[in-house]
Formats: C-alpha cells, structure tokens, sequence
C-alpha cells in the first residue's frame, strides 16, 4: 500500500517536472549556497557578506540556463563582471543618496530590455539587479566591496562547482528522464480516454481527457527543446519531433473517438471490451522506456496492432477506437526506436533551419515595456520613499518583477496581483517561521532554504508560490540578522503594493498596449507562419520541393501558445465581463483547433503524396486567400473587414482514395473550417452569396472583447 501510494506521488512529480529540471535547479542553489557559506563562514566574514556569496549562489543558478557547458561558463565570467559592477555601485549609491535610486531605476530598463537577447540576456541583466536590491537590503558600505567581491567569486564559484562537477547536466538522462515523464502523461491520457468510455462520456470524465492532452502536449514540447542537446546529428533531432508529434496526434485521435463513441449506443459487453483493451495498453506503457522496442514482441502488443487493422467492408461497433489504439501504440513505438538510436526502419529525415539573428536596436514591445518600467521605477522610488525611507526599494522590485515578462496593460494587472496575494500570505507565514524558531539558528537557515527551493521550483510555473516563499525567506532573513518585527513585514506589504500600483499606472499611462492589440498582433504572426506553413505543405505534397513542414507545425504550435499567454487578462477570472471572457476563449480554442489539423497534416505528410491531385491546389488556395484576408482584416482599420471564401459542402473525398491521401485531405478540409471559424472573431464573413453566409454568426463577445 505504501508502496503503491510513495510510486504515485512520484509519478505525479514526474509529471509535474518533466526531466527534473526544476527539481536540479532548485537543488543546485541549495547546494551552491551550501559551498559558498561552508566556505566564507569559517573565514570569519561578517553575516552580510556571507549572504552576498549565498545570493551570488542563488542567483547562478536560478538565471543561467545556456545550453552548452561552454557557454555556461562565459555566463559565470560575465555575471562576475556586471555583479561586481552592480555591488560597487549599491554600495556607493547607499552613501551618496539618491544615486542608488537612479542606478536602481537604470538597472531595470538594462534587465527589461535584456530580455530580447535570449537566455544569456535574461542573466546578466537579471543577475545584477537582484545583487544590487540585495547590496540595499543587507545596507553594504563602501569599504566592504573588496570582501564582496570576494563574496561574488566564491557564490559564483560554487555555482560553477555544483553545475559542472556535482550536479552536471546530462542530456542523456535529462531526455530519459522526459521520456518517463511522458510515459507517464500518455499512460493518463489514455487512462482519462477509458475512464470516460466506462462513465458514458460525462461531462466531468470529459474535461479530464482534455486536461490529459493539453498536458501530453507540454510533454513532447519539452522532448522537443531537449533532443536538440542529446543528438548531435540534426537529422536525427528532426526525425524524433516528427516521431514524437505523431504519438501526441494519435493521442488526440483515440481522445476524439472515444467521444465519437460514447455519443454512439454501444452494447455493455463492447464498451467493457474497449476498456479492458485501453487499460491493457496503459499496462504496457507505464513499463520503463527503455522496454519498449522490446514490447513490440509481446503477445498483447501483436493483438493490438491486430484488432485495430480489421479493413474492408466488415466492421463491429467500437473499430474505430480499436484503430485508434493500434496507432497510438504504433506511434509509440517508433518514437521509442528512435530515442534509442536506432534508424534502421526509417527513411532521411529532412534538414533543420538555421535560428534568426536578434537585433540590438529595436523598438518593440519588450523596449516598449523596458521604458514603461524605467517610469514605473521612478513612481516606485517616490513612492516607496513616502513609505519608508530605509526599505523604498521593494517597491521598485516589485516593478521589475511585474514588468518582466509581460507585454499588455492587462498582463502586468495580473501579475501585480499575483504578486501582491503571494506577498499578503507569505508575510504571515514569515511571520510565523520567525516567531517559531526565534534564536534557533539551525532551524532558522533550513526553512531558508526550504524556501529557497521553492522559489526556484515554482519560478516559472506560479507567481504566487515563487513570491510567497520569497517573502517568507525573506521574513527568516530579518529574523537571522536579528531585524525581524511585524512592522517591517507591514511595510513589505505596503511598498508591494505601492510598487505593484506604479507598475499598472506606467502600464496604462504610458505607452499603453491594450491586451486585444498584443493578441491581434500576435495572431496575425500566426496566421502569417500558417500561411507559410500551408505554402510549404502544397509544395512538399506536390512533389516540387521537399521542405521541413514538421517544423513549420512546431513554429505554429509556439505561436498559438504566445496568444494564450497573451490573451490571459481576457479569459482570466479576475476579467468581469463574461463577454470577454467568452472572446478570449473562442479565439484560443479555434487557433487550437488549427494547430491540431497542421501537425496532423504535418505528421503525415510525405514528397508527391498528392502529387497532380487538383484538390490539393483548390483546398491549399482557398485557405491561403483567406489567410490573407484576414491578415488585411486584422491590420486595417476598425470596420474594415473582406470576405472569405467558404469551404464546399463536402471535403473533396472519393471512395477510391487510398487511406494516406484521404486523411491528410480530410484534414485540410477540417483546416479550411477553422480558418472559417476564426474569421468570425475578427468580423470576417463569407461572401455574399456563398454557401456558408447564413452560417457566419459572430463568436460570443466578438463585438464588445477590445
């Protein structure tokens, strides 16, 4: 039993951390910190520098993430050189106020802007001003910046020790770990697929097979940025995305049939049969990856693949599920093969491209959103300072935290509110720590570090966890230099609320971005990656030329996720307006609807598949017209708006065609429709006359969600 329950919780943390990358970071600091202290302590550096080596230490590993080992390193050297510079300046700005405010205030466009430049970009722009908020807090004087530099090296050092010696990233084991992880959200994919076959479809089994899938796909996307590190052949990086695309698309189609099934009266004993067939595929694939290829030899996989081939004209109730699962364990299977180097039943995988170049000088949303948060910083400072002379610059930390990352009015109000709910619950869990374990020194730095875990975990996955246990670390912290007090916690909340005010006010005020005009922006870079994407599929399909559309898919993929990063504030509770809500969420579903039917398309796609097949031109042409069209729509100015072209009545399907072709055109025709659909949030209709002109009603809140 215990047993059972310790494999589940281990399970779920698989799946909550595919790879344990999260987990290895979190533990990197820990341990950083852990060298760093061992060292300075026993040198007899006062409790403020040893803190600098300890956030030195944190900061390494909690903002440094290049790729390469070698890279890492340039990183650490560069981190050394503006860190320094960072603490220098603190430490003289303290003395000569209100120097430290305009430095501060510079650092945040500096780290705002640096976000443009990839992950070296977020370090060392992120990496110093997170020195110099802890140079401020710890009140570092000038005469101690020869020991905190000293502090910096060895913080860093210590990093470098843990990062490349204890805790070294393995490609290898980080992709198998990944692969676990995604055995184990296909095996809940399929487990939701035959939970809601048993219950009839309902309504609560329903919404667990999509959350299933949505987090299948988070999976192979990870699998995607990972093998980049484990190949070093391209081809066969490329070869595994498409392998590894084709299980996350025959997972969706076993979790399209079943619905289709469940609508459909099924006699006891063929539902019983279908669910005893999925759970026998579950019990296969929660084995360890590297059994699969083995697997295949196996009587229960043999008479997968056999139920599920049945053609011809006799068929029984439930085929298609049991086709269904044939190909996902098909799928499966050759992914598998593949992440185990073996290619010998594969043909050349195609070419990958080469990354665009960033340019240093641009005016964009993140300079855009670097300038909103220099006057955001500004009204932080005078802000802040009307609250408390000694700790104003929380506020202007708040400012940089709210800022990053973000890139609508919208955007930034949600984040000031995260932040400030994780700071209200985090105060009173400071509080209590330090109260707890008053004068109890141990205790003291092991719920330090707790929490130093936890911030790192949940940096990038939840803002309200990272900025609780930041402020319950830094609760510790005043308790651990003997400053602790209700009052100082108060005045934590306040400048977090100030400094989540100044933010939202420059969001709003200065340089506005609202929400809809990010979403639009980014919507129409979609569309323009689709519109390429369709392009590139005629010409491999037609046999001219043979492109890399597995790719193209993937570009449409991350492109769909930046509009639902985006259009967040629209579908988020803290929207009022159920208009909006239902626009935001219309918009997301229909640009999910179109992903899907590109990487279908995509995973089965081969050179002269359709060659000299006249449908393949009319199908291809009329989506790129009205790509087009909407690509003018969204552009032009309000009120504006052309017309698609409608798909025909039917998909174009013979009786004759053979199954390869059939599916890739009927995907095109599902593809062409949700083109259709997305028109109507933007107000686009079919063309008057047409057959479709009745059916072009406007989306719930299409007219009221700018």
């Amino acid at each position: 039993m215990i047993g059972t329950v310790m494999e589940t919780a281990v399970d779920r943390l698989r799946a909550s951390d595919p790879g344990w990358s999260r987990s290895r970071r979190a533990l990197s600091a820990i341990l950083g910190i852990g060298i760093a202290v061992s060292v300075l302590v026993p040198i007899g550096l006062p409790l403020p520098v040893v803190l600098v080596g300890s956030v030195s230490a944190l900061m390494a590993a909690f903002t440094i993430s290049d790729p390469e080992p070698a890279g890492q390193a340039v990183s650490l050297g560069l981190v050394f050189v503006v860190g320094a510079a960072a603490l220098t300046a603190a430490s003289l700005g303290q003395a000569v106020p209100p120097l430290d405010g305009i430095v501060f205030v510079l650092l945040i466009f500096v780290a705002v802007y640096a976000q443009r430049f990839g992950v070296r970009g977020i370090a060392l722009g992120s990496a110093p001003f997170f020195l110099f908020f802890f140079a401020m807090f710890l009140q570092t004087q000038v005469h101690q910046v020869p020991v905190l530099l000293l502090a910096l090296a060895t913080g860093l050092g210590a990093n470098a020790i843990v990062r490349f010696v204890l805790l070294p990233r393995r490609a290898g084991r980080e992709l198998l770990a990944i692969r676990r992880s995604f055995r184990t959200r296909l095996s809940a994919s399929v487990t939701a697929a035959a939970n809601h076959l048993a219950a009839g479809g309902t309504q609560r089994t329903g919404k667990q097979l999509r959350r299933a899938g949505d987090r299948l796909h988070e999976a192979v996307l990870l699998i995607e940025d990972t093998i980049a590190d484990v190949f070093d052949d391209p081809k066969a990086a490329a070869l595994l995305r498409r392998r590894a695309l084709e299980v996350e698309l025959a997972a969706q189609w076993l979790a399209i049939t079943t619905r289709r099934v469940c609508a459909e009266n099924l006699d006891e004993a063929v539902r019983d049969d279908l669910v005893t067939r999925l759970q026998r595929f579950r019990s296969l694939i929660e084995r360890d990856p590297r059994e699969l290829p083995v697997i295949a030899d196996t009587r229960e996989f043999s008479e997968l693949l056999v139920s599920g081939s049945r053609l011809g004209d006799r068929t029984e109730p439930g085929d298609d599920v049991r086709r269904a699962i044939a190909e996902l364990a098909l799928a499966d299977l050759n992914a598998q093969r593949i992440a185990e180097n073996d290619f010998s039943a594969e043909a050349e995988p195609p070419e990958g491209e080469e990354a665009e170049r960033t340019r240093v000088f641009a005016y964009d949303n993140k300079t855009r959103s670097a300038i909103q948060a220099v006057l955001g910083g500004g009204l932080a400072v005078v802000g802040g300072e009307l609250v408390s002379h000694q700790r104003w610059y929380w506020a202007v930390l708040t400012v940089f935290v709210v800022f990053l990352g973000t890139s609508s009015a919208g955007a930034t109000l949600i984040k000031s509110a995260r932040r400030i709910v994780g700071t209200i619950v985090g105060i009173f869990a400071g509080a209590l720590c330090a109260l707890v374990v008053a004068e109890n020194v141990p205790a003291t730095i092991v719920l330090i570090l707790v929490c130093v875990f936890g911030m790192v975990f949940f940096a990038r996955a939840s803002q309200v966890a990272m900025t609780f246990f930041i402020t319950t670390m830094l609760g510790l912290l005043y308790s651990l230099l003997g400053t602790f007090s209700i009052d100082v916690l108060g005045v934590r909340l306040a400048e977090t609320a100030v400094g989540a005010a100044s933010g939202v006010l420059a969001a709003v005020v200065i340089v506005p971005v609202r929400t809809r005009a990010v979403m639009l922006d980014d919507v129409a870079t979609a569309l323009e990656d689709l519109r390429e994407y369709v392009t590139q599929a005629r010409a491999l399909l037609s046999g001219v030329d043979n492109v890399n559309v597995i790719e193209l898919s993937r570009t449409l993929d991350r492109d769909v996720e930046q509009v639902r990063a985006v259009v967040e504030p629209l579908t988020h509770p803290i929207s009022l307006r159920a208009a909006r809500r239902d626009y935001g969420w219309y918009v997301l579903d229909t640009l999910d609807a179109v992903a899907f039917r590109a990487r279908h398309i995509a995973a089965r796609a081969r050179p002269g598949l359709l060659a000299l097949d006249d449908r393949l031109d009319t199908v291809t042409t009329r989506i790129t017209h009205n790509i087009d069209v909407l690509l003018d729509t969204i552009r032009s100015s309000p009120g504006i708006q052309g017309h698609i072209e409608p798909p025909p009545g039917d998909d174009g399907i013979r009786p004759d065609d053979e199954p390869a072709p059939r599916v890739v055109l009927a995907s095109f025709a599902k593809l062409d429709e949700a083109v259709g659909a997305l028109g109507k949030a933007f107000g686009v209709t079919p063309r008057p006359g047409s057959i479709g002109t009745g059916e072009a009603t406007h989306p719930p809140g299409s007219g009221t969600a700018g």
